[in-house]
C-alpha cells in the first residue's frame, strides 16, 4: 500500500502546472488521514477532525510544533509519508515558480513576449549609443514608461539595466507593434535605419493606431511631405538632433517653435546690451518692461561671467549685460533704457 501511494505521489509531481502543488497536498491529506486512523488508537486526539488538519499543516510545512504526534509505528510511517508529501509540494511549487520566472525573464530579454502597458512611449528602432541617449532623456522626464522595439538583428535586450520593455521583430508587422503596445501608446518615435524604412514603419503604426501622432527622425527633411501622405499629424525631426527628438516626444510642437525662432520673418530673436546709465537692474524689470512696452519676451541674459537662461526675475543684472529676446523688431538701447526706467518708476523700484 505505501508503495502504491508513493508511486501515485511521484506521478502527480511529474505534472508541470500550477495545479500540481494543490493536487499533491490534497492527495496526501485525504490518503494520510484514514491511514493514520487505521494505525493509531481509537481514542487518539491526533485523528480528531479538529486536530488532524492542524497537525497536517505544521508537519507538511516541516514546522512540527509537537502538540500532536503519532504514537504507533504505523503512525510514524504515515508521518514520514506526510513529511515527504509536504516537501514534494513545496519543491514542486518553488521549481515551477523558478521556471516561470526564468521563462518570463528569457522572453523579456529576447523581446519575444507581449507587453501589457498603456500611456507609454514606444521607440521603434535601435542604434547603439544613440538610442541609450534618447531613452535616458525620456526616463529622466519620469512621466511615462518607455518601450524599445528593435529589428531581428538585435538578438537580445540591449539596455536591460534601464528597466524598460523590449520587443524584437519586423517593426512593420502588426503583431510586433501590438506586442509593443502601440495600440495603447501615448506617443511613438520612429527612429529607423533609413528614411524608406521609416516610411514603411509609419504606415504600419498608422494602421495599428490611427490616433497617434508619431515623431519620425529623418535624415533628409525633404521627405517630410511624403511622411504626411500617411498622416498629416506626423512630426518630422532631423535625425542628428536626439535631444530635439525627445523634446518633441514629450512636448509636441516644440520643434516648430524652434524652427520659427531660427526662420527669418518668424519669431525673430535679437540681443541688446543694458546701457551703463541704467546701473544694475533686475531681470524681472527687463522682462516686464520689454513685454509691456514692446510686446517682447526676454529669453536669456549674459553677464561678464555666465549665460543665464530664463533666470529668476529677482536676479540682478549688472550694467553692460546682454539681453536676448523675441520681438517683431529690434529694440535699441535707448528704447530699452526708457522702457526699464518707466517700468521701474511705475512699480516704485
Amino acid at each position: 500500500m505505501p508503495t502504491v501511494l508513493f508511486r501515485l505521489l511521484q506521478r502527480l509531481i511529474s505534472i508541470r502546472s500550477w495545479t500540481t502543488p494543490a493536487l499533491v497536498i490534497t492527495f496526501v491529506f485525504f490518503t494520510s488521514w484514514p491511514l493514520m486512523e487505521l494505525f493509531e488508537r481509537a481514542d487518539s486526539e491526533l485523528t480528531a477532525p479538529e486536530n488532524y488538519w492542524w497537525w497536517f499543516l505544521v508537519t507538511t510545512s516541516t514546522v512540527g510544533y509537537g502538540d500532536f504526534y503519532p504514537e504507533t509505528t504505523g503512525g510514524h510511517v504515515v508521518g514520514v509519508y506526510v513529511i515527504v508529501g509536504g516537501i514534494a509540494t513545496l519543491t514542486t511549487l518553488f521549481t515551477h515558480l523558478a521556471t516561470t520566472l526564468e521563462t518570463a525573464r528569457g522572453r523579456r530579454m529576447s523581446g519575444s513576449g507581449s507587453l501589457h502597458i498603456s500611456d507609454h512611449i514606444v521607440v521603434l528602432g535601435y542604434g547603439a549609443g544613440r538610442s541609450e541617449r534618447i531613452i535616458d532623456e525620456l526616463l529622466a522626464d519620469g512621466r511615462h514608461p518607455v518601450v524599445l522595439g528593435a529589428w531581428d538583428d538585435v538578438d537580445h535586450h540591449p539596455v536591460p539595466d534601464r528597466g524598460i520593455g523590449f520587443v524584437r521583430g519586423d517593426l512593420t508587422a502588426e503583431d510586433v507593434l501590438h506586442r509593443a503596445g502601440v495600440h495603447h501608446a501615448r506617443s511613438v518615435l520612429i527612429d529607423a535605419r533609413d528614411d524608406n524604412e521609416a516610411l514603411a514603419v509609419a504606415v504600419s503604426v498608422h494602421h495599428v493606431n490611427p490616433e497617434l501622432e508619431p515623431v519620425i527622425a529623418l535624415r533628409d527633411m525633404s521627405r517630410a511631405e511624403h511622411m504626411r501622405y500617411v498622416d498629416e499629424t506626423i512630426r518630422c525631426v532631423q535625425w542628428h538632433t536626439p535631444h530635439m527628438i525627445t523634446e518633441e516626444l514629450l512636448d509636441p510642437g516644440i520643434t516648430q517653435v524652434y524652427s520659427e525662432l531660427v526662420t527669418h520673418g518668424g519669431g525673430n530673436t535679437y540681443s541688446c546690451r543694458l546701457p551703463e546709465s541704467l546701473g544694475p537692474v533686475s531681470y524681472g524689470d527687463c522682462q516686464f518692461a520689454l513685454g509691456d512696452r514692446h510686446d517682447a519676451t526676454v529669453l536669456a541674459a549674459r553677464t561678464d561671467s555666465e549665460l543665464l537662461i530664463s533666470p529668476s526675475w529677482r536676479t540682478r543684472l549688472p550694467a553692460g549685460s546682454t539681453l536676448y529676446y523675441i520681438c517683431a523688431q529690434r529694440i535699441s538701447q535707448e528704447q530699452l533704457a526708457r522702457a526699464v526706467r518707466a517700468t521701474s518708476e511705475s512699480r516704485g523700484t
